[in-house]
């Protein structure tokens, strides 16, 4: 009886077989490789490139009258408190605004260190590849945003990405700041004209004063129980028509005497209200808090991150024995092919 041969165990066997057959250009080619591949990854061919990064939190609001000063509202908001999802993606779409990158690249002459022609018609084009290319922005897991620069120059991946930071904070205080110097347009606006009519009332009470109006119901309260007093008694005459005169004088302008009084009241506590809108406004208007929490300071890097000189030698090497084996498989299938042919 024919002893049954495993199939596993025939193919470790051919396996081995041809593993040793071939073992000459199986290690002579992969170590080739792996010699190129270190001469191909040395600074001569591939420039180092060196990582720096830089950590921040975003802040839950940058409004300093909201968290600062009393507002007419209750108001939950604290400025020590760290923002969440959404104030880590406005940062990120801060970040990758054009002002930053057209500010970093000019501060830091980015067309010439990239080795970019200054004067080629695709000039910003490949700038802004090579940008996002050594600069990205991501969202961590812990809702912090990180800021990684590459570069060939370990100080100036350090500085690039800490004056991304200083930019961030700029960039979005002024834009909140603009917003908010149109707000404290509007509100200064009301609070003027109500301001000027509060004056103006004010300017015909004290017309109304010099006439004899100053308490329409205490005055008119008592000058009738005068007048009323002295008819009874029959006093003089002159007094009688005095008094009347003053009855007179309280009937003509009482009753705008009241509406003013009560209306200006009215004002008044506005006017408090649109101050207090104001003094919110003007804060927002000329002050600004940092638009992050700094959690890390970008630092020159000390080793270089990039090229993984291990890494593509090791890649090198297992791909020209890949290479190599399928090759001498190939070529052997197609020698039995050809000698059974013949």
């Amino acid at each position: 009886m024919r002893k049954f041969v495993p199939v596993m165990e025939y193919n470790s066997t051919f396996l081995l077989q041809f593993l040793y057959q071939w073992r000459k250009p199986l290690l002579a080619l992969p170590l080739v490789a792996g010699l190129l591949g270190a001469v191909a990854s040395s600074s001569y061919f591939i420039k180092p490139r060196y990582k720096s990064s830089v950590i921040v939190f975003p802040a839950t609001t940058n409004s300093v009258s909201k968290v600062l000063l009393p507002q007419t509202s209750f108001s939950e908001d604290d400025m020590l408190a760290f923002g969440a999802e959404e104030q880590a993606e406005q940062l990120i779409q801060i970040l990758n605004s054009d002002e930053i990158f057209d500010t970093i690249a000019v501060k830091f002459k980015l067309l010439k260190h990239y080795d970019i022609d200054s004067n080629g018609k695709y000039k910003m084009t490949y700038l802004r590849e090579e940008f996002n290319d050594k600069i990205s922005f991501q969202r961590t897991q812990f809702m912090s945003v990180e800021i990684q620069v590459l570069d060939t120059d370990p100080k100036m991946a350090a500085d690039i990405a800490n004056e991304i930071v200083d930019m961030l904070d700029r960039v979005k205080s002024r834009i909140q700041r603009n917003r908010a110097g149109f707000g404290f347009k509007i509100v200064k606006g009301e609070y003027d004209k109500v301001r000027d009519d509060v004056l103006e009332m004010d300017a015909e009470l004290r017309n109304l004063r010099k006439k004899g109006v100053h308490d329409y119901e205490q005055q008119s309260a008592v000058i009738s129980e005068q007048l009323a007093t002295a008819i009874l008694e029959e006093k003089d005459k002159k007094i009688v028509r005095e008094l009347q005169n003053m009855l007179d004088t309280l009937a003509r302008y009482g009753g705008r005497y009241v509406a003013l009084r009560d209306e200006l009241y009215l004002l008044k506590q506005e006017e408090v209200k649109i101050r207090t809108k104001l003094d919110q406004a003007r804060v927002d208007a000329e002050q600004s808090m940092p638009a992050t929490f700094r959690v890390t300071k970008a630092i020159p890097a000390e080793r270089k991150t990039y090229p993984v000189r291990w890494l593509i030698v090791a890649i090198s090497m297992f791909s020209a024995f890949v290479g190599t084996m399928l090759f001498i498989l190939v070529a052997n299938a197609i020698k039995d092919l050809r000698l059974k042919e013949a």
